[in-house]
């Protein structure tokens, strides 16, 4: 592999000079999390509806129902439109098996509505929110688990060493392959753009890329569920992320790519963000994946963000949905703005801050449509989900998404 246009004499320590302006205790960024979940919990939590005491009416799901075939056009959610199937129900068992259509097969699944009663279902019930905390629990998990199971296919090789061959082989491509066009612009001048001159936008991209990450996904989720004009609509944003995360995670595995800030010096690269003292606690632990350049993360995650806040914008759309009415101007093109501004602003903190390649960015987003175009896959875990709800005795509880929103007139 030829990389004589690639190094270049580097003195990084000499060249740097900005001072961190302030670091988060290692403490505060799991509460600023945790505080986001919790808050989106009771704002999205179940109004009239009792934990203890007598309980509230609610809205049945059509979860309860025996002849539930069509749900598995959703994925670990849930239908909010259905309304009185407990009373409708025709059959000589009390509680009748939920048949699923999965894959072609017609699997009898077991009813958990005889469990709505009990104590964990009906916090369920008044916090469906915590379903989604939950699923991005066993994200995180899964995300633990990459950099093990990496370390473990590529013992015997090395992978620091196949993940900088990987890492070196993404700048090659970007300058020599026939889609070298895509990338005018080099990562090292990009970064080395900052360090001259303007090291405390630097500073500030250092900060942005340890702090909002975690913190800006996590509250758009929470915000979303909150102000999505249906639960369907949620949840088709919900399952483009989650897939391009397995997609990323199964890629993180097997292809370790080096980031920038790691390669050798003489590549001209410099690990800004630990040099100012600006590491996230999400970026330190035994079990976080260092070698997960390819593809970007922070980048597929603002990118659906962005994509999605463009869609709710309206400005693109003839049609709204069922009790969803138009927005201002002034909220159109605020949306729109955000849509495009936040996916741009990572972009360039991913790049500037070296801890990602152009190509990372570009690999994400081919991630991000190929999981839109794909999402309904998981709709095979809906009988595995039926089954694990059995198991732990609880319902499944009706989300609260668009409730809010048209309450307000679909102004949110």
């Amino acid at each position: 592999m030829s990389t004589v246009n690639h190094t270049v004499p580097f003195d990084g320590e000499s060249q740097w000079h900005s001072k961190p302006a302030w670091k988060l205790p290692g403490w505060a960024e799991p509460i600023i999390v945790a505080s986001i979940l919790f808050f989106a919990m009771f704002m999205t939590r179940r109004r009239g509806f009792r934990i203890f005491g007598e309980q509230s009416k609610i809205r049945s799901g059509y979860l309860d129902s025996a002849t539930s075939n069509d749900s598995s056009d959703r994925l670990l959610s849930y239908d909010s439109d259905g309304e009185g199937e407990y009373e409708g129900f025709v059959g000589t068992t009390k509680y009748p098996p939920k048949n699923r259509n999965c894959c072609g097969v017609n699997l009898p699944m077991p009813n958990t509505s005889r469990f709505r009663n009990n104590i964990h279902s009906r916090i369920l019930q008044r916090y469906p929110f915590l379903i989604e905390m939950f699923y991005w629990i066993i994200n995180y998990a899964f995300y633990r688990f990459t950099s093990v199971a990496s370390q473990t296919i590529f013992a015997k090789t090395g992978i620091w060493n196949v993940a900088q061959d990987h890492g070196l082989a993404v700048l090659e491509a970007e300058e020599f392959s026939f889609l070298s066009f895509l990338f005018p612009v080099r990562e090292r001048d990009v970064q080395q753009w900052f360090m001259q001159g303007h090291q405390d936008a630097l500073t500030v991209l250092n900060k942005a890329y340890a702090l909002i990450h975690i913190p800006g996904t996590v509250g758009f989720i929470c915000w979303y569920y909150y102000v999505a004009p249906s639960f369907d609509t949620f949840a088709l944003a919900r399952r483009t992320m989650t897939l391009t995360n397995f997609c990323a995670f199964i890629t993180f595995i097997f292809y370790p790519c080096m980031p920038p800030r790691l390669l050798p010096p003489e590549y001209g690269f410099l690990d800004t963000v630990r040099h100012d003292d600006a590491q996230s606690v999400w970026m330190s632990g035994k079990y976080v994946n260092t070698l997960a350049a390819m593809p970007s993360m922070h980048f597929g995650y603002s990118f659906c963000i962005g994509m999605t806040l463009v869609y709710h914008s309206g400005l693109f759309r003839r049609t709204l949905e069922k009790g969803e009415s138009r927005k201002g101007l002034f909220w159109k093109f605020f949306y729109l703005f955000v849509g495009i501004g936040y996916p741009t602003f990572i972009l360039t903190t991913i790049v500037a801050t070296a801890n990602h390649y152009f190509m990372d960015a570009m690999m994400a987003t081919f991630f991000v449509f190929v999981s839109f175009a794909c999402n309904k896959v998981f709709y095979v875990f809906i009988p595995l989900e039926d089954f694990l709800l059995y198991l732990i005795r609880a319902e499944k509880p009706i989300p609260t998404t668009g409730d809010r929103y048209h309450e307000r007139g679909g102004r949110i």
